[in-house]
């Protein structure tokens, strides 16, 4: 089946649908007429759907027994963002918009669903299909809420694929590397407690905030003298809280932040050496320090065989100038929680376009993506799950 000819003859249609979702976001967890959407679809194409994860939606397309499945997988949330993209569909609820992008996601696996359907339906596909509508993926944990459900079990899924889109890379280009794609993500909490007093006498107190300013100073060396410098790693810090007048000397102070790595080795590197500067910190200020670190998501690694599967999809639907093989990004994706258990591939449509204005960054309210993007993005999903069955077929 020429996946990018159909896409393209439903490109109409696939803008309408990325119109109508994004105009009616849907926070984390209330994606309800997101997923009815998707569900009637689904059922509408002869896909089994059952809803998973409170809001998601799980789809099973039919299957000869002991044939290998791939799924698809797309994220549907939005985020507390007022849109200021000046698009003529933007958001209809004030407070609310797809400033990530998640719309053209849903979109593009619903164009991928609806190709497979129809090549299932002339006999040309050489297993199962399973589609995996993701809720809650900005607060990291639809994946988990997924997988608690069976999302991989019921049918067993072989391989998994997925894309992102990213305003960086011109629009309808796929960008996509084996190995580690995006980051592990850890939360960073860290109290400090000292022993208040007036401002004015500090001999009687443990003022805490030198402490948080040597603390803060010498955690930034981790990555500049601990690590590789080829071995990428962030750790930043976003909130700091303590005190409520200038001339008192307060109790403790608190700080959050996050940690991103790569590879499991610099993940545990960092995790103890931020342990052991604050535990330093600590004695030599007299000021007791709880450091909390939690792992909220390990990295995304592409694994050889899905990886070569969506590179050679990307190059038949785009040509192999318009396949790049990307810097991997900090950011973080729970889209590596299911590559825990199965072999997986998330790639990088790109959406920029400076003509129509589409040049933001995700996240913010002036977000937008070229359309043109579209038929690629559902083109090379549907051709990677078909590539990635016929490569599982001859190893059996």
């Amino acid at each position: 089946m020429d996946f990018l000819k159909r896409a393209e003859e439903l490109y109409d249609w696939l803008v309408t649908v990325r119109r109508d979702i994004h105009s009616h976001p849907e926070l984390s967890f209330e994606e309800r007429r997101t997923s009815a959407l998707v569900a009637s679809f689904l059922e509408e194409w002869g896909y089994v759907v059952r809803p998973i994860g409170g809001t998601g939606v799980h789809g099973v397309l039919k299957r000869v027994a002991g044939s290998p499945v791939a799924a698809i997988r797309a994220d549907m949330d939005a985020l507390p963002i007022e849109e200021e993209s000046g698009v003529p569909f933007a958001s209809v609820y004030p407070g609310k918009m797809h400033a990530c992008g998640h719309d053209i996601h849903t979109t593009c696996a619903l164009g991928a669903a609806r190709m497979l359907s129809e090549a299932a339906a002339q006999g040309l596909l050489p297993g199962g299909v399973v589609l995996l509508f993701q809720p809650a993926e900005e607060l990291n944990k639809g994946a988990e809420t997924l997988l608690l459900d069976g999302a991989l079990a019921s049918p067993k899924v072989d391989i998994l694929f997925a894309l992102h889109n990213h305003p960086s890379y011109p629009a309808g280009s796929i960008a996509v590397r084996e190995g580690a794609q995006m980051a592990a993500v850890d939360t960073l909490k860290i109290a400090v407690q000292g022993r208040g007093s007036h401002g004015a006498i500090p001999h009687e107190s443990n003022d805490p905030f030198p402490a948080v300013a040597s603390l803060i100073m010498n955690l930034q060396t981790i990555v500049s003298r601990n690590m590789d410098p080829q071995e990428p790693a962030v750790l930043s810090f976003g909130s700091i809280h303590g005190g409520a007048a200038n001339n008192v000397i307060p109790e403790h102070i608190a700080l959050t932040g996050t940690i991103r790595s790569f590879s499991p080795e610099a993940r545990d590197l960092l995790h103890e050496r931020v342990r052991e500067i604050a535990q330093g910190t600590a004695e030599a200020f007299r000021c007791p320090i709880h450091v909390d670190i939690r792992r909220d998501l390990p990295a995304v690694l592409n694994d050889p065989l899905s990886y070569r599967c969506c590179v050679q999809a990307a190059k038949d639907i785009v040509g192999a100038e318009r396949v790049v093989s990307p810097v991997p990004s900090m950011g973080g994706e729970d889209f590596a929680l299911f590559q825990q258990i199965v072999p997986g591939c998330m790639f990088w449509l790109g959406v920029r376009n400076e003509t129509i204005d589409a040049r933001y960054p995700w996240h913010s309210p002036r977000f937008t993506a070229d359309e043109s993007a579209l038929p690629v993005g559902a083109a090379v999903l549907a051709r990677s799950a078909v590539l990635a069955m016929e490569a599982l077929s001859s190893q059996a």
